[in-house]
């Protein structure tokens, strides 16, 4: 609608600007006839009033620049209108008749071998202006619209995301309790220990798994750690729980490598997208996780053997309910997304894929 509106404004405003530019064509015909009335041998007998009304008439324009120019001398005769510096005159003059000359036809004075040259008047220029300024301003005005109706979007988003992610955790936690509870009570019916060891162990992770939705959307803390580490406790973890035709390869520097992160979100973020290799190479390839760092950013990469990505995907992955399985739900990605940027303050993206040939997922974390 409001583009509408700026290009009706912008139509009516060049009408306008058409018809006055017409108006003062005519005007300045007016002003030559004049001239020519007035420099005319037979206004000898005219009468005193003709002469006051030629006079009127070339006396009447205070608004539009002109020059006169005489073709046999070659010299400039008159000029109105203008503000001509005490030096140069002449040399402005000049300048000034070539540049009305490229925007206007000169009229002619009919047997004085004289030429008019004239400019738009100021009232003239402003209105040539006037509707570009309207469409600027209709423009930041729906610029700002669009601003403040994202930002609106993205706060009720991440208060939903923040209300499904508490709920989430709050539900996990009543069977959770539970289920420490029935551990305890096997433990005393003298159970196999290393079977209880293996479930004490699962419901450890659902206890982290319940922390993590607790922690989404919530200004968690950020403690300094070695990014190095948060890769090897991830790739512990999966190692145990994937094919044993992955293989997980690391190259992480020798030294210590300090950033700011939120250890239970984080190692979420490193989980979700090995699974996600592993899930791309159908349970058969390898997985190579790379730390770097340059200037005031530290890099994790995540590089897996799988499918691959077409180029068209490398923003929609992230995007809430895209998925490329079956059966998935297209969270996994953008949870990762919001944990690195909001919760973070770094940056995801596909670094590098083709199809057939793996992709490489990048991680860039501030330093500080």
């Amino acid at each position: 609608m409001a583009l509408l509106v700026a290009l009706l404004s912008l139509l009516l405003s060049n009408r306008l600007v058409s018809d006055l530019a017409e108006e003062e064509r005519e005007k300045m015909e007016v002003w030559a006839l004049a001239t020519e009335t007035l420099v005319s041998e037979s206004m000898a007998d005219e009468s005193d009033m003709d002469m006051s009304l030629v006079l009127r008439v070339l006396e009447g324009n205070t608004t539009i620049p002109l020059i006169l120019y005489d073709k046999t001398s070659g010299e400039v005769v008159s000029s109105r209108n203008l503000k001509i510096p005490e030096r140069d005159a002449e040399a402005f003059l000049i300048r000034e008749m070539m540049r009305f000359e490229r925007k206007h036809r000169p009229i002619e004075l009919q047997g004085m071998n004289q030429l008019l040259y004239y400019d738009d008047s100021l009232l003239l220029k402003k209105l040539q202006l006037f509707p570009y300024l309207q469409l600027l301003v209709i423009t930041l005005f729906v610029g700002l619209a669009f601003l403040a109706l994202n930002r609106s979007r993205r706060a009720e988003q991440n208060r939903l995301w923040v209300g499904l992610s508490k709920e989430t955790a709050h539900q996990l936690g009543t069977p959770i309790s539970s289920l420490m509870a029935w551990i305890e009570y096997l433990k005393l019916k003298e159970v196999d220990p290393v079977l209880l060891s293996e479930i004490d162990k699962d419901v450890d992770r659902l206890q982290i798994i319940a922390e993590r939705f607790s922690k989404i959307g919530s200004a968690s803390g950020l403690d300094r750690t070695d990014i190095r580490e948060a890769v090897q406790n991830a790739i512990s973890y999966m190692e145990q729980r994937v094919s044993k035709e992955v293989t997980f390869k690391q190259e992480l520097p020798a030294d210590p490598v300090m950033v700011n992160l939120n250890g239970p979100l984080f190692d979420w973020v490193i989980e979700n997208l090995t699974k996600n290799g592993v899930d791309a190479m159908q349970g058969q390839g390898v997985i190579t996780y790379t730390v770097s760092e340059k200037g005031r950013f530290v890099f994790l990469d995540v590089t897996d053997t799988g499918k691959g990505l077409s180029k068209s995907q490398f923003k929609a992955i992230f995007l809430p309910g895209y998925t490329t399985k079956e059966r998935g739900w297209g969270l996994g990605l953008s949870l990762v997304k919001r944990i690195v940027e909001e919760n973070h303050g770094g940056k995801i993206f596909v670094r590098r894929s083709e199809p057939g040939k793996g992709t490489t997922f990048r991680i860039r974390l501030p330093k500080n």
